[in-house]
């Protein structure tokens, strides 16, 4: 299981120092969630914060774009030096060429899906993208309640793409903990989002290990 821990449950009055923890920990990528206040009613930080971590951090960068409009982004997500650029389907129009876009960008494509979008409409562009993400609470703001419906939705999601033959990963965002996320492996999860699992647990850097370890029909105590 890859785990991405999401800095927007961080300390932001610590933030290089809870870079430098991840660094050390078992974490595979850093989930950057950037808001404008439009496309969900919050706003998180934008590029300067991004380059910021980006100076410090050891992991690659994985960057959700909660936006409208992220295609005006790309090449500066990928001037960041992003591992992946991730956009709501529901913010693209033009979804096939948004993701285009950000390969031919040297990026991997993430497509997101908000709980209430059906996964069908992903049909005709899974070929297009590296990685799907799919939201487990309603995006805009840290620290939810996972929505249980997630669990069947990774489930249908992972047969979608072994009827197509696609190759991308299965990420999942919002409310994950050792429980949810014990849950979501089964369904067939490749990476699993944790924010406040992570930075308010006690030791964040056994949370990771402990998220890490989950594997379908495996649940840690």
């Amino acid at each position: 299981m890859l785990i991405a821990p999401s800095l927007l449950s961080a300390n932001f009055g610590h933030l290089h120092a809870d870079v430098q923890m991840l660094n050390k920990s078992e974490a595979d990528w850093l989930h950057l969630d950037v808001m404008d206040g439009v496309f969900v009613p919050n706003i998180s930080f934008g590029f300067p914060v991004i380059a910021s971590i980006a100076e410090v951090a050891q992991k690659p960068l994985d960057v959700h774009l909660m936006i409208e409009h992220p295609e005006k982004f790309t090449a500066r997500v990928a001037d960041l030096g992003a591992r992946v650029m991730n956009v709501h389907q529901e913010a693209c129009i033009h979804l096939h060429r948004v993701l285009t876009g950000i390969r031919q960008a040297g990026m991997l494509a993430g497509v997101t899906l908000n709980p209430a979008t059906p996964i069908n409409t992903l049909e005709d562009v899974v070929h297009e993208a590296d990685v799907i993400m799919l939201m487990s609470v309603n995006p805009g703001f840290g620290g939810q309640s996972f929505i249980p419906n997630t669990i069947e939705k990774v489930a249908r999601l992972k047969e979608l793409l072994l009827r197509k033959g696609s190759k991308a990963l299965i990420e999942v965002d919002g409310g994950v903990n050792r429980e949810t996320g014990a849950l979501l492996a089964d369904a067939g999860a490749d990476i699993l989002v944790a924010g406040s699992s992570v930075f308010r647990a006690t030791d964040p850097q056994r949370e990771i290990s402990i998220l890490k370890s989950l594997t379908p029909n495996t649940h840690t105590a």
